[in-house]
């Protein structure tokens, strides 16, 4: 599977359980809602903590990242700032979301994808982020994937079987191979036409790069 973005397209590369995504996803709406002729986006799949993924696909956390105490109070303040700047005070702090592992969610995202029409994608895509963000809900729980794609008119056993399918987790795997093999390393990440952005990047930057000025 190539990674190349088509023409015209926005690619966002992201992870449900980062926070700089969540609010990379905020200032992309603003920008989209101001835009004269807004580009088409693709959301596209990356493993936060791939990283820290054993050979059995559980997440190490034993793992040495560097990432001090220092390293997380900063985080918070940076949180809290682009909460204000990009209107999205609905988010919880970070230590009011669970701890989650986003595989599962991916798998059914990219399930949805592939199964369901591009609205119904962004909807579901939407809804999980709103699910750990907003609601605090844990979407590693597949009870709470079902809910979240009944939410959006997508059939929960369909969700239910998605996560659990080799070849789904396959692809998956494939597609965060095929990110990190065109240079993404942190995320969020906006690709578009050969230009990147990375990180939550406001609206006017967003422009910038569409538009190239």
């Amino acid at each position: 599977m190539s990674d190349i973005v088509p023409e015209d397209t926005l690619a966002v590369y992201s992870d449900f359980v980062c926070p700089f995504c969540y609010l990379g996803r905020a200032s992309l709406h603003q920008y989209l809602d101001e835009a004269e002729d807004p580009p088409t986006v693709d959301w596209r799949f990356f493993d936060l903590r791939g990283y820290k993924r054993g050979p059995d696909g559980d997440i190490d956390d034993s793992v040495e990242d560097g990432k001090d105490d220092d390293y997380f109070e900063n985080v918070k303040d940076n949180v809290e700032q682009l909460k204000e700047q990009y209107d999205a005070e609905e988010m919880l702090a970070l230590d009011e979301v669970p701890d989650v592992d986003s595989w599962d969610a991916q798998q059914a995202a990219l399930y949805v994808k592939q199964s369901y029409d591009d609205e119904t994608f962004q909807a579901f895509y939407n809804a999980l982020f709103d699910t750990h963000w907003v609601e605090g809900r844990p979407i590693d729980d597949p009870d709470v994937l079902a809910d979240v794609a009944e939410s959006v008119d997508v059939n929960g056993d369909e969700v239910w079987d998605a996560i659990t399918d080799d070849a789904l987790e396959a692809e998956l795997e494939s597609r965060f191979e095929d990110a990190t093999d065109i240079g993404i390393t942190g995320i969020p990440t906006f690709v578009y036409d050969d230009h990147a952005a990375r990180g939550s990047v406001p609206p006017e930057q967003l422009d910038r790069l569409v538009n190239g000025r």
